[in-house]
């Protein structure tokens, strides 16, 4: 039973959804249940072995390497093989030809509490600069309006919704940054939502607002209840933002509990004194997840770099919103840890083909540009680098290397099967290139998470989307309503 099936327990629960046994006139029912019944039995379950076969493996381990065609063996959630021909007795098998087979995406950094708010800001940027265009800005709009009016109700559609769209496009695991952590039943309504979506996910619990928000205290309340075992899909990172007051106490809970801290590092809110100040005093450490930084001084880079901290870059978004400078070349240079993410759906997709197309079109439009006036620059950015800043990359800033992130021997099981040959694919020639310069994500056929399928076929299972899409509707009409702002679908 889902928060839904509480307030409407006449229809099926839409997160334990059965797509063959609902009498529906519904496409996405219909395409749901065609689905799942070409869908070998057993797969995922505890002791069944799952053979997938004859695919391109991009393995993001260079020890385990690629394959032009290759296996990979699973045992209910891990993974215990991958090489040439391999052979298992008795196992499902799921076909890979014509396939590319390789990590789930890594999305370090995406607030999914405004999933209804998809698109309103396609033109905004992060504060009011003063011009009339800019009057629709993130900063007030979102964080000072929108934000304050969400009820618990809504955060879980939000998170639910936001999450499966994701799953869809073959990101299987997903720092959520809430910022609405509003109340204790604000913080349990997110959990909620990213639990039944059934992905791998780590709740980002930032600040609140509001007499009932308890932020950051109830971090161990939260830990405890939904986050004590390691063995499950769900994990905790804690947020620090440097310019609210109080954000000491933020970053001695977070290491009280053992789990990373992460903040929103951008020189447009005067935060670089406060950030060198920090470093300066040894306060960052390998457990710090900075996200953007922009903006910041040279000293800046190097307390982090030193500290070994992971840097989360949201490229288009940074580059729409005016953050500043997505500092790619920086973090290189640096040799640190970088991951990619998706930041907010109200100005950007959050499918991860665009992430890394930005990522490397932005570092070699830099590079390219100190070639062209005969200035020294630095090696172009490739496409299997981006592939490991989307996978591996984001799997080590979340501290989930050990468990995610490559397809090696005793991990975790979060699989994409991608289509290679499809009508914008096909014929391949460059398995990498053709994930990050030609693929989107209708090109995304299967989704494996610890070992279950959550898509298979180009389809989405398991969830009844037409009934979820109509809670979203009304979850985005009561934001709307409740923070007085028009919905102009022909705004500028």
């Amino acid at each position: 039973m889902c928060r839904l099936c509480k307030s409407d327990t006449r229809s099926p629960c839409p997160t334990r959804f059965e797509a063959s046994a609902v009498e529906s006139n519904s496409r996405s029912a219909a395409a749901q249940a065609a689905a799942a019944a070409s869908l070998p039995k057993g797969i995922g379950e505890s002791g069944r072995k799952t053979l997938i076969k004859g695919g391109v493996i991009l393995s993001m381990d260079d020890q385990v390497g690629n394959f032009e065609s290759g296996d990979i063996l699973l045992e209910g959630s891990k993974i215990i093989a991958v090489g040439p021909s391999l052979s298992a007795d008795g196992a499902a098998v799921i076909g890979a030809q014509g396939k590319i087979v390789m990590p789930g995406f890594v999305d370090t950094h995406h607030h999914q509490f405004e999933t209804a708010l998809r698109g309103h800001l396609a033109n905004g940027i992060l504060i009011n600069d003063g011009r009339p265009e800019s009057r629709s800005n993130y900063y007030e709009i979102i964080l000072q309006k929108f934000s304050m009016v969400y009820r618990p109700d809504d955060i879980y559609i939000n998170e639910l919704f936001g999450s499966l769209s994701q799953l869809d496009a073959g990101v299987t695991t997903v720092m959520d940054v809430s910022q609405i952590h509003h109340s204790p039943e604000h913080s349990d309504a997110a959990v909620e939502g990213l639990r039944d979506a059934g992905r791998r996910s780590v709740l980002g619990y930032f600040e609140g607002w509001g007499e009932k928000s308890v932020y950051p205290s109830d971090a161990k309340r939260i830990h405890q209840t939904h986050f004590s075992s390691d063995d499950q899909l769900l994990t905790m990172v804690m947020g620090g933002e440097i310019y609210i007051p109080g954000y000491e106490d933020a970053w001695r809970i977070g290491r009280e509990l053992g789990i990373p801290i992460a903040l929103h590092v951008v020189g447009t809110f005067g935060m670089q004194p406060t950030f060198d100040e920090l470093g300066a005093r040894g306060m960052f450490g390998p457990d710090n997840i900075f996200i953007h930084m922009t903006g910041m001084s040279e000293q800046g880079w190097r307390y982090a770099a030193d500290a070994g901290a992971h840097v989360s870059l949201s490229v288009p978004i940074e580059m729409q919103m005016r953050h500043g400078t997505p500092p790619l070349q920086t973090s290189i240079d640096l040799g640190m840890s970088i991951s990619l993410s998706t930041d907010v759906e109200c100005t950007m997709t959050a499918d991860f083909f665009t992430q890394m197309r930005s990522f490397v079109t932005l570092q070699r439009m830099e590079a390219n540009a100190k070639a062209l006036a005969g200035q020294e620059y630095p090696r172009l950015a490739t496409a299997t680098d981006a592939l490991r800043t989307a996978t591996i990359g984001g799997a080590q800033g979340l501290k989930l290397d050990h468990k995610i992130g490559s397809l090696t021997p005793g991990k975790e099981a979060d699989i994409i099967l991608l289509s290679a040959d499809a009508l914008n694919v096909a014929p391949l020639n460059n398995a990498a290139g053709a994930v990050v310069t030609l693929m989107e994500r209708s090109n995304v056929e299967a989704v494996l998470v610890a070992g279950r399928v959550k898509k298979w076929d180009g389809q989405l299972l398991g969830f009844d989307i037409d009934r979820l899409r109509r809670e979203i509707e009304k979850s985005r009409d009561y934001l709307f309503e409740a923070a007085g702002i028009h919905r102009d679908l022909f705004a500028d």
